[in-house]
C-alpha cells in the first residue's frame, strides 16, 4: 500500500509539472538584476526541454530529475522594457522586463508600511507619482516551519505612479526615489515584510548553526504532531456568542438619531480612559459629541481623522457608519458620505472595544472634521457611557483551548522559509533591514542575531559582500529626564556594535520618531537615510552617509574624552544649545547627566558627581528627546556607551585585579540595620545567605524585600539551616542533622527555598552556601551534583584565595571573618590585588547579635576601602562574580 502511494504521489507531481513554470518573482514587470550573471529558473517535466529567447538569442536547458531548471544569462545593461518567451511543452511569455537594481527590504510593520497609511503627510508624492521604472514586490504574510518554500502562492511588480502607489511601502518608495534620481536606472523592491515578528523568524536554520535552542525549537517544530496543536483551528461553536454591549442590545442603538442619552459622563479626548476615571476597565466604551458645523460643509463629502485609538472603533456620524479599524495602530482616517452632514447640530458617535492595557484616545494626533479648505476641531469635551465591561481572563480554565499559543510566523526559520527562502535565487545589489522593536524583550541577543542574518543571507544569496543596510529604533515612549535603563536603548546598542561586519550601514532616526506611535510617519527622512548608506557602500560615492560614531574614549583626570569616526565637517549641537543627553559614571555603573563639550571633533564629558569617572552613555533612552549631537552635514549621532558588560563579563574580574564579595550570613537583624544601609550609602552591593525558616527572616520579610531593590543579592541558606551534628555543634537539632538527612531531602529543601525568594524578589537565578560548609548527607553523599541546573554557584567555608582559572563555581572559597580588624581584612584584599585573586568574606554578626561579630568600625574601614579602589577592586555580588568566572573559563576552555 506504501509503495502505491509513493507512485501515485510521483505521477501527481508528474503531471502537476507537465509544463514549465516559472516563480512568480519572474513575471510581467520584474526587474532584473543589472550587470551581473543572471539565474533564470522554474520547473518542467522531469527532463523537459526548455527553451529561452531574449534578445533574439535562444537559450537552451533540460529540467533534472526533480523538474527543476536553470538558464544563465550574461550581464545586462540598465535598461528595457524586455520581453522574455519561453517554450516547452507549453509556452510562457514574460513581459516589460527592466534591467536596474533590485534590493530586498525586509523587516517589521515599519518597513511594510504603505503609502496609503502617511497619504495626508506626503499628499504630492501619492498624487503625483510617476516613477513606472520604479518597481515594487509585495510579500503576503507567509510561514512554515517544516522547511524552506520553492515559490510564493502569490504577488506581482507594481510600478509606483499614481493609483499603483498606495501599498507600496514608505520607506522603500523614498529609498528608491533618491536612488533612481541620482542615476535614472530602473529600480526593484522586493518587499518582504510582516508586522510583529521577530528576527529569529527570518533566519534560516543554516544560520542558527550557532544556536542550539532555537535548532532544537526547529527540531520541535517541523514535528506535525506537535505543531498542528497550534495551526489547527478547533471547530467553532454552533452558536454565536450573546451580544452584551448595552449600546447594542436596547430597541435604539446608542448611535441612533433617536437615542436620548442619560446617565453619561463628561471625557476629554484625547486621552486614556484609565487616567479619567475608568480604571481597570477592559469592555466597551461610546463616546458621543454634538457640534455645530459651517455652512459650507453642510452635504458635503467630507474626511474625519479620529487620530489613533486603542484598540478598535467603529465611528457612527448622524447615525450613520462610516468606517471602523479592529486594532490600534493605523491611523483613524474616515470619509464621511456626501449628503450625511446637515445643517445645525452633527452627531459623531465612537465606539471603542479595548481588551486590554489603557483604551482610548492617544494624544498628540489629529482631531478634526474637513471639507472645502475648512476645519471643525474635534478635540475637547464629549461625553461616554461604559456599554460592556469584560470578565477577567484566568488561563486553564476548565473549556479553554490551547489553539494558537503561538504564532507559527514569529517561530525560528518560519518566514525565511516561506518568504525568503524563495527569492534566493534572485540576484541582487543588497538588503534593507528595519526591524527591532519585537526583539526588545530581549535586548542583548539582538548583538548575536542581526550578524548572524547578515551572514545567513549573504551565503544564501551567494552575495558575500552584499551591503547590508538595517534602520536602528526610533525614539518611542515617554521622555525620561533622569538617567535611567532601557530595553530600547540596548537593542540600539545591539545594532550599533553590528557595524563590525564588513560593507555594513546603519540609519540613525533617533530625531525621526513619534513619542506616542511606533510606526512614526517620517519615512521619507527614514529612506533618505538608508539610501546614503546605499551610495556609500553599493555605488562607492564619496559621501558622508552616516552621523558620528563612537570610537574611543580615554580618561584624563576627572573627564573622559571621546572619539568618533563619521564626524563628516565636523561636530555640531545641531540646535545650538550645550549638548544634551550625556551620561557619567564610576566603576559602579551609577549614571548622572554630565556636562559635554565639542572639542575639535572630540567631546569632553565630566561631573562635579563623579570625580573619578570610568563610563559614558549617549542618548541611552526609549525617547532620548533632545539628544542633539550630530555632524554638520546634519545627521544624528548613534546612542552608544563605552563599554559593554558582556565584554567585559569576559575579562578577569571584569577587567580589575582583584574580585571581592561581601557575602553575610543567617538573616541578622543586624545586616538590615547596620550592614545595608553602609552598603548603599557607598553604592556596593551584598549577598546576603537566608534561611527562610528563621524568625529574623520571617520578622522582617518587606525590609528584606526592600534591600533586593538596590540590587542586594538574596541568596540560598536552606530553609532550616541543617549542619551535621557533632560535639562541637550542640545547637544542631536532630530534625535538621544532616546526617539523618537524604540527598533527595536535602535537594527538596534547597529547591523550595529557591522558591520562597523567587517569591520576595522575582528572580529564578540563585547561588547558594554550604550550612557548617558540610557537603555531604546521610555520611557521604554529596547533593550539590543534583542542584546544579538550579544553582549558579555555591560558596563554601574555606580560607583560601584563587585566581580565576582556579575557581570551583561550587566550591568557592570564603574566609568567616570574627574580630578582625579593619587593617587585618585590607590586608587580605590587598594580597588579592598582587595575586590577582577572588576574596569572599563571610560575615555574621556585624556590630552584634552573633558570636562570630567583626565591629562596626572594622567592616566599614573594609568597605571604604573598596570603595577608595574601586578601580582596581570589582565588589560584586556572589551571583555576578559567579557568571564572570563561567564566561571567562568558557571562552578560555573554547580557545
Amino acid at each position: 500500500m506504501k509503495n502505491v502511494l509513493l507512485v501515485a504521489g510521483f505521477l501527481l507531481t508528474t503531471i502537476g509539472n507537465a509544463q514549465i513554470k516559472l516563480p512568480r518573482l519572474i513575471s510581467d514587470g520584474v526587474v532584473l538584476q543589472r550587470d551581473e550573471n543572471i539565474k533564470i529558473w522554474g520547473w518542467a517535466s522531469p527532463n523537459e526541454q526548455v527553451e529561452m529567447t531574449f534578445k533574439g538569442k535562444k537559450h537552451k536547458t533540460i529540467a533534472d530529475p526533480n523538474g527543476d531548471w536553470t538558464i544563465q544569462l550574461k550581464p545586462q545593461k540598465a535598461g528595457g522594457p524586455y520581453t522574455i518567451k519561453f517554450k516547452g511543452k507549453n509556452e510562457i511569455s514574460v513581459s516589460d522586463v527592466l534591467f536596474g537594481d533590485v534590493w530586498l527590504g525586509a523587516g517589521q510593520s515599519n518597513m511594510v508600511t504603505p503609502m496609503e497609511r502617511v497619504k495626508e503627510k506626503y499628499p504630492d508624492e501619492v498624487t503625483n507619482a510617476n516613477y513606472p521604472e520604479i518597481r515594487n514586490f509585495f510579500i503576503p504574510t507567509l510561514s512554515s516551519v517544516s522547511g524552506p518554500e520553492k515559490d510564493l502562492p502569490a504577488g506581482e511588480w507594481k510600478p509606483a505612479v499614481a493609483g499603483d502607489i498606495m501599498p507600496m511601502g514608505a520607506v522603500t518608495f523614498f529609498f528608491a526615489k533618491d536612488l533612481y534620481k541620482k542615476y535614472g536606472v530602473p529600480i526593484g523592491i522586493i518587499n518582504s515584510s510582516v508586522g510583529g515578528t521577530p528576527i529569529e523568524s527570518w533566519i534560516s536554520e543554516d544560520g542558527f548553526k550557532e544556536f542550539p535552542n532555537n535548532l532544537a525549537t526547529i527540531q520541535k517544530n517541523k514535528d506535525e504532531n506537535y505543531s498542528s496543536q497550534f495551526t489547527t483551528r478547533p471547530p467553532a461553536p454552533n452558536v454565536q456568542p450573546e451580544i452584551q454591549d448595552k449600546g447594542l442590545t436596547g430597541p435604539i442603538k446608542w448611535y441612533e438619531n433617536e437615542y436620548q442619552p442619560k446617565g453619561w459622563n463628561n471625557y476629554y479626548i484625547p486621552g486614556y480612559w484609565e487616567d479619567q476615571g475608568l480604571r481597570d476597565l477592559n469592555g466597551v466604551v461610546w463616546f458621543r459629541r454634538e457640534l455645530e458645523i459651517p455652512d459650507a460643509l453642510v452635504g458635503a463629502e467630507a474626511k474625519l481623522f479620529m487620530g489613533r485609538i486603542v484598540d478598535a472603533d467603529e465611528v457612527y456620524v448622524n447615525g450613520t457608519k462610516i468606517g471602523n479599524i479592529t486594532y490600534q495602530y493605523p491611523p483613524r482616517r474616515y470619509t464621511v458620505p456626501e449628503g450625511v452632514l446637515k445643517k445645525g447640530k452633527n452627531l459623531v458617535v465612537v465606539r471603542v472595544r479595548n481588551s486590554g492595557g489603557k483604551g482610548g484616545f492617544v494624544p498628540d494626533k489629529n482631531y478634526e472634521l474637513t471639507a472645502n479648505g475648512i476645519s471643525v476641531d474635534l478635540k475637547g469635551e464629549w461625553q461616554y457611557k461604559v456599554g460592556e465591561v469584560f470578565k477577567s481572563f484566568r488561563r486553564g480554565r476548565r473549556g479553554g483551548s490551547s489553539y494558537n499559543q503561538f504564532w507559527a510566523q514569529n517561530q525560528p526559520t518560519a518566514l525565511y522559509n516561506a518568504m525568503i527562502a524563495p527569492l534566493t535565487n534572485m540576484s541582487i545589489t543588497g538588503m534593507l533591514w528595519y526591524q527591532g522593536e519585537s526583539n526588545t524583550g530581549r535586548p542583548k541577543e539582538y548583538a548575536d542575531y542581526l550578524p548572524a542574518l547578515i551572514e545567513d543571507w549573504r551565503e544564501k544569496f551567494n552575495k558575500p559582500n552584499a551591503p547590508f543596510l538595517w534602520v536602528q529604533l526610533a525614539n518611542f515612549q515617554d521622555v525620561d529626564y533622569l538617567p535611567t535603563e532601557s530595553n530600547w536603548a540596548e537593542l540600539r546598542f545591539s545594532q550599533f556594535k553590528t557595524l563590525s561586519v564588513h560593507n555594513t550601514a546603519m540609519a540613525v532616526i533617533i530625531d525621526l520618531g513619534e513619542w506616542n506611535d511606533i510606526h512614526p510617519l517620517n519615512k521619507e527622512g527614514v529612506g533618505k537615510r538608508l539610501a546614503l548608506g546605499a551610495l556609500k557602500l553599493a555605488y562607492g560615492e564619496d559621501v558622508v552617509h552616516s552621523g558620528p560614531i563612537f570610537k574611543s574614549s580615554e580618561i584624563q583626570g576627572d573627564k573622559i574624552v571621546l572619539h568618533f569616526d563619521s564626524v563628516g565637517s565636523g561636530l555640531v549641537s545641531n540646535d545650538g544649545e550645550p549638548l544634551h543627553r550625556f551620561e557619567i559614571a564610576g566603576q559602579d555603573q551609577e549614571f548622572v547627566w554630565a556636562d559635554a563639550q565639542i572639542v575639535g571633533n572630540t567631546v569632553v564629558v565630566e561631573s562635579d558627581e563623579v570625580p573619578r569617572p570610568a563610563y559614558v552613555r549617549y542618548a541611552w533612552a526609549d525617547n532620548p528627546r533632545g539628544a542633539n549631537l550630530y555632524n554638520k552635514e546634519g545627521l544624528p549621532a548613534s546612542p552608544f556607551q563605552n563599554f559593554d558588560n558582556e565584554e567585559l563579563n569576559l575579562l578577569p574580574w571584569q577587567g580589575k585585579k582583584a574580585a571581592v564579595i561581601l557575602t553575610y550570613d543567617d538573616a541578622l537583624n543586624v545586616h538590615l540595620d547596620n550592614v545595608a544601609p553602609l552598603l548603599d550609602s557607598l553604592n556596593l552591593k551584598g549577598t546576603f545567605y537566608v534561611s527562610t525558616f528563621s524568625e529574623a527572616f520571617r520578622n522582617r520579610l518587606n525590609d528584606w524585600k526592600r534591600i533586593t531593590w538596590n540590587d542586594h543579592e538574596l541568596a540560598n541558606h536552606t530553609i532550616f539551616h541543617p549542619c551535621i551534628a557533632k560535639e562541637s555543634r550542640p545547637w544542631v537539632k536532630p530534625d535538621y542533622d544532616m546526617a539523618t538527612y537524604t540527598v533527595q531531602r536535602m535537594v527538596d529543601e534547597i529547591k523550595i527555598n529557591n522558591t520562597l525568594l523567587e517569591a520576595l524578589d522575582g528572580k529564578k537565578e540563585r547561588t547558594f552556601a554550604y550550612t557548617c560548609g558540610d557537603f555531604t548527607v546521610n555520611g557521604d553523599d554529596f547533593f550539590i551534583d543534583e542542584l546544579k541546573d538550579d544553582l549558579v554557584a555555591a560558596r563554601a567555608v574555606r580560607s583560601e584565595m584563587h585566581t580565576i582559572d582556579e575557581v570551583d563555581l561550587y566550591s568557592m572559597d570564603s574566609y568567616a571573618i570574627v574580630g578582625a580588624s579593619g587593617d587585618e581584612m585590607i590586608g587580605m584584599v590587598k594580597k588579592a590585588v598582587e595575586t590577582n585573586s577572588l576574596l569572599i568574606f563571610l560575615f555574621h554578626g556585624v556590630g552584634g547579635e552573633h558570636s562570630m561579630d567583626v565591629s562596626l568600625e572594622a567592616h566599614k574601614e573594609l568597605l571604604e576601602y573598596l570603595k577608595e579602589h574601586d578601580t582596581e577592586v570589582w565588589t560584586a555580588p556572589l551571583i555576578e562574580v559567579a557568571k564572570n568566572v563561567k564566561a571567562y573559563q568558557s571562552k578560555t576552555k573554547t580557545n
